[in-house]
């Protein structure tokens, strides 16, 4: 399953733009990395996977009233009222207006516990994607490329040599906490104690570090962060912190980024990921049919169905054998009884037609013969008012002015095999189980 990851540009996207792409072939590891121009990206990826970048992201931490998350049955006017909620929530936290800035909330957000809750600019981030969208390359998913979650143990130093930066979690005091936007800017808000408060974008400095609690005078470092650094950073941040970095490159934070379970494409952008659940069985569909890892267990699944195939194949086999020997018992039967029968056609509509003339030629009367209609009729329970009566074709006809209940005189005819059918004025008794 390829995997086409795009960080988004601050700047905007245009047709001049040049983008850095991570291309991976299993979305696990980067096959390839480039930066090109948009009409140049790989255009036959499975997966396409938008990042926001972690300087243009504000992280907060918010608990959501009771029964204002909205389930998949309570539809778009849940989410409507979710957002309402949430500006008004942030509403003294924020220095832009709410209404001007994308909110998402963490991936399976519950009420009444503290949320992680990202916020970025929503016409930069509608005008990015709508970008792409034009451009061929609609985009599945929207991740950040950092989260408080990914850096809880960690502080990584990332950008150029002529712009570098800094990121790392804030960890609040004893009931009170900051929650720190991306641009360096922090509101005081409450967090339990030795909780995850927040997350530091900023350029680094000796005094962000030390907020960090990255660097120590101490010869024990077991308990500070990881140190990561891009590897042109690598130097600066050893010297800052006073230890070795472990080296991390830009693909593989954003191959972490995609797999993370976050997607900001929420609320108003919603739309973005609508098709997500079906693209999402596409894709899971299509890994299982060519992905390595899935080959045992196709292979299992072909010999179950063939074996499936073979057993109802034996069984129908078996079934029309079955009645092949049933039907060939009735012919026996029937060319023994009667062998002047030249051809079996039809061999209980035959038979049944040679017992019926070997009734009429030995003079007995037959269940459809004149005195036997008659005879059930006059049994019935009700004897109607007749006024005529026309037989042909082993078939009584029966007029009357007033014939009464046609319900119970077919009931009656019914136990001795006769069948009775009311039309209009007249009735139609005839033999209920003729050939």
């Amino acid at each position: 399953m390829s995997t086409l990851i795009l960080p988004l540009p601050a700047d905007g996207i245009d047709a001049t733009t040049r983008l850095a792409y991570v291309w991976s072939v299993d979305g696990v590891s980067a096959s390839r990395q480039d930066t090109v121009t948009l009409d140049l990206l790989p255009a036959d990826a499975d997966d396409v996977v938008a990042v926001v970048p972690a300087q243009l992201l504000s992280w907060h931490r918010v608990t959501l009233p009771l029964g204002s998350v909205p389930r998949g049955a309570l539809g778009e006017r849940a989410s409507v009222r979710l957002r309402a909620i949430l500006g008004g929530l942030l509403e003294e936290q924020l220095l832009d207006d709410a209404a001007d800035l994308h909110l998402a909330l963490q991936p399976q957000a519950s009420a009444g516990a503290p949320q992680w809750l990202a916020a970025c600019n929503r016409a930069w981030l509608a005008a990015a994607l709508a970008a792409l969208a034009q451009a061929g390359k609609a985009v599945r998913r929207v991740v950040p490329e950092l989260t408080p979650q990914s850096l809880t143990d960690s502080v990584l130093f990332a950008g150029d040599a002529d712009a570098p930066w800094l990121a790392g979690v804030l960890h609040s005091t004893a009931g009170a906490g900051t929650a720190a936007l991306s641009t360096g800017v922090e509101k005081t808000m409450a967090a339990p104690a030795s909780a995850v408060a927040g997350l530091l974008v900023c350029p680094p400095s000796p005094a962000a570090l030390a907020r960090l609690h990255a660097v120590t005078h101490d010869a024990d470092t077991t308990s500070l962060p990881t140190l990561l650094a891009e590897p042109a950073l690598a130097a600066l941040a050893e010297r800052l912190c006073q230890r070795p970095a472990r080296l991390q490159v830009r693909a593989e934070r954003l191959l972490e980024a995609a797999q993370s379970p976050w997607n900001l494409a929420q609320f108003e952008l919603a739309h973005v990921g609508s098709r997500q659940r079906w693209a999402g069985a596409w894709l899971a569909l299509k890994a299982f049919a060519v992905a390595p890892a899935w080959r045992a267990a196709r292979l299992a699944l072909i010999v179950l169905v063939l074996f499936n195939l073979m057993g109802l194949n034996a069984l129908a086999w078996r079934e029309k054998a079955l009645l092949a020997q049933q039907r060939e018992a009735v012919r026996m039967v029937l060319t023994e009884t009667f062998p002047r029968i030249p051809v079996v056609v039809d061999a209980p509509l035959q038979m049944a037609r040679e017992v019926a003339q070997l009734q009429r030629h030995s003079g007995q009367a037959q269940r459809a013969d004149l005195e036997r209609l008659l005879a059930a009729l006059a049994a019935a329970p009700t004897t109607p008012k007749i006024d005529s009566l026309d037989y042909a074709a082993e078939q009584l006809r029966v007029g009357g002015a007033a014939l009464g209940d046609a319900q119970g005189v077919a009931a009656a005819l019914a136990a001795q095999g006769l069948k009775l059918t009311a039309q209009g004025a007249q009735w139609l008794i005839a033999d209920g189980a003729q050939p």
